[in-house]
């Protein structure tokens, strides 16, 4: 009998590590900007990396409740925004708006990382059930968006972390 996905270590190593993520996202408020920049400066690759491990499954089209609510998002979202303050918005030219354009595109840290909350906030819960075929839909479908959206959502907001935490103005001084 061949061993589920959602007990392979890979897919294991993937759900704590999203865990810590959505945790340290909910508790942002308590940090300062060096603090958050310093911590999503080594959690956004290695998320990124388990991610990229997590075995290959299909979605068979199982209802999930979505658990992530408007209201859990934008608190994410505006709690990075204020941390952030003046260095939340980045250009960026790795977006499908920008096939249209001859400008890159304004993005923002707090809405990337709100949005691989959304996503991962979803899938932990779901695994969280307990239920195998729950969570091999869960499985699935978190892998299935990692693919085609939250993974390069996730790539386009490390680099702006990285500019923000490494570049030459570093300071926690407040933009206005």
């Amino acid at each position: 009998m061949e061993k589920s996905p959602v007990f392979d270590r890979n897919t294991v190593e993937f759900v704590t590590v999203a865990a810590q993520y959505c945790s340290f996202l909910e508790q942002a408020s308590d940090y300062d900007r060096r603090h958050l920049l310093d911590v999503l400066s080594k959690l956004l690759p290695l998320l990124y990396m388990k991610a990229a491990m997590l075995p290959e499954t299909q979605v068979q089209g199982l209802y999930l409740e979505e658990a992530v609510t408007e209201p859990q998002y934008d608190m994410i979202r505006q709690t990075v925004r204020m941390i952030m303050a003046g260095k939340d918005d980045y250009l960026e030219v790795f977006v499908d708006d920008m096939k249209y354009s001859d400008t890159p595109v304004n993005c923002f840290i707090s809405e990337g990382l709100a949005d691989v909350y959304q996503a991962l906030g979803n899938f932990v819960q779901s695994y969280r059930s307990g239920l195998n075929e729950v969570m091999e839909e869960a499985l699935a479908v978190c892998r299935d968006g990692f693919v085609t959206y939250w993974g390069q959502t996730l790539a386009n907001t490390l680099r702006a972390v990285h500019a923000v935490a490494f570049g030459q103005d570093n300071s926690d001084e407040t933009d206005d």
